[in-house]
């Protein structure tokens, strides 16, 4: 594969924030939706849908219960994998790099932004953990809403965020009888390097 340097106009950040604006356009549902890739230490893989909350040059955020098993499996081995589809476009955004948590005022912020109901079920949830019946979660779930009353519900200690800094990004696009087009981004230093895939 012949590569190049790139330079900015053609940074793969860019061009996903560009292509995540058609999706939003274009996409019926969550447009916003992506699949998280963990691994545990038993080398078993697992996969789930997330959402995107944030995107920058830095990566890409999503938040969740850190005692949940995918926040387990990030925290012990550091890495995840990320794919976007967006079906009404033909097209699919693949990721795969290192993870860190956001800052605690990261998380406050957008922990902030959640609407209540969501901001209660973080405190009741025990996530990815057995649950006897649904009858217990909801009697948790009104036990906070007693607890919180009318005041504000702070972000619990084991709630906030990951990033996920690329290392790799794959842009794919549907082409016609299966010749698809496929962009590969691989970070080099602080710069990327492009170059195409066979279909």
């Amino acid at each position: 594969m012949n590569e190049a340097q790139l330079t900015d106009p053609a940074d793969p950040h860019s061009l996903f924030q560009s292509w995540f604006a058609e999706a939003k356009a274009s996409e019926p549902n969550d447009p916003e939706a992506m699949a998280v890739a963990t691994v545990g230490a038993d080398g078993q893989p697992s996969v789930r849908m997330v959402l995107l909350k944030g995107h920058d040059a830095r990566g890409f955020v999503f938040y969740t219960n850190y005692e949940s098993r995918k926040a387990i499996q990030l925290l012990e081995t550091g890495r995840a994998a990320l794919l976007f589809h967006w079906k009404s476009l033909r097209r699919q955004v693949r990721i795969e790099g290192p993870v860190s948590k956001v800052s605690p005022e990261e998380g406050d912020a957008y922990f902030a932004t959640r609407h209540r109901d969501s901001q209660i079920g973080a405190w009741a949830s025990d996530q990815s953990r057995p649950l006897d019946s649904r009858a217990t979660f909801e009697a948790r779930y009104a036990e906070m809403v007693r607890r919180f009353g009318d005041g504000p519900v702070p972000r619990p200690p084991h709630w906030s965020g990951f990033r996920v800094a690329p290392e790799r990004i794959e842009f794919w696009q549907d082409r016609a009888h299966r010749l698809h087009e496929r962009r590969l981004f691989t970070r080099s230093g602080d710069g990327w390097f492009e170059g195409l895939l066979y279909p």
